[in-house]
């Protein structure tokens, strides 16, 4: 079984996504996209920081709060691509899906009480954009077939 592809923390220059396929987490690839996720959420925290104080300030002008928002959108969607990374590779568990019981247990009322059932996890499927494969020290780009 091959590991699912992780979502890079760039973009391509047409700025469609990457991928990585790798079988270590600890690959050269996998650490510099976890140290570049990493300045990515520090530079929010400043963006952020920098934001709030042009909101606070009554005196901001139109430019002001314009740069401010930009800056706020580039890092939200920065902060949105490693939440999807990230969740990408948490382990699966099983869904639990509540349904209607047909007869209750002893001592309970008579209406329906619900139980939980658990569900096959839905499979992802792979994208179809780009992607970077690493194996053994070497690495490649392109499409995905």
């Amino acid at each position: 079984m091959t590991a699912p592809l992780r979502l890079l923390p760039w973009t391509t220059p047409e700025g469609g996504p990457c991928y990585l396929s790798t079988d270590s987490s600890e690959s050269r690839l996998s650490r510099l996209a976890d140290d570049l996720e990493a300045a990515q959420l520090d530079s929010g925290e400043q963006v952020l920081s920098g934001a709030r104080a042009v909101l606070a300030d009554t005196e901001a002008g139109e430019r002001a709060v314009r740069f401010a928002l930009t800056r706020a959108v580039e890092c939200l969607g920065d902060v949105l691509r490693i939440a999807a990374s990230r969740g990408a590779r948490l382990p699966v568990r099983p869904r639990p899906v509540v349904s209607a019981r047909e007869q209750p247990p002893p001592g309970c009322p008579t209406e329906s009480a619900p139980t939980v059932t658990f569900k096959q996890p839905v499979t992802q499927t792979e994208p179809q954009n780009r992607r970077v494969t690493e194996s053994k020290g070497q690495r490649a780009t392109g499409a995905r077939p």
